[in-house]
């Protein structure tokens, strides 16, 4: 079974020239998010909870802060067009 199994060089040689550009391309890419994934499980297994437990907190808690933010943003963009009315108002 080894011998009929590819190796990785030559499954890579078969492909067509515009799937070895676009692979090369995402390689960086790729290896960034496993090692932020890989990074994110160290940090979870950290805790006395398990992994899947821990994990659905960081997501709860980053939905909680994307909520946040856009609440601020939001607010910041409502105040801005108040201030730019008044500006309006006065300047009539």
């Amino acid at each position: 079974m080894y011998y009929v199994t590819p190796s990785e060089g030559e499954v890579f040689k078969r492909f067509s020239p515009d799937l070895q550009k676009r692979n090369l391309e995402l390689r960086d890419q790729r290896t960034k998010d496993y090692e932020v994934f890989l990074g994110q499980l160290k940090e979870y297994s950290k805790s006395d909870k398990p992994i899947w437990t821990a994990a659905a907190e960081a997501q709860a808690k980053a939905r909680e802060e994307l909520q946040l933010k856009e609440t601020q943003e939001k607010a910041l963009q409502q105040k801005m067009r108040e201030e730019m009315r008044a500006a309006q108002a006065q300047g009539r």
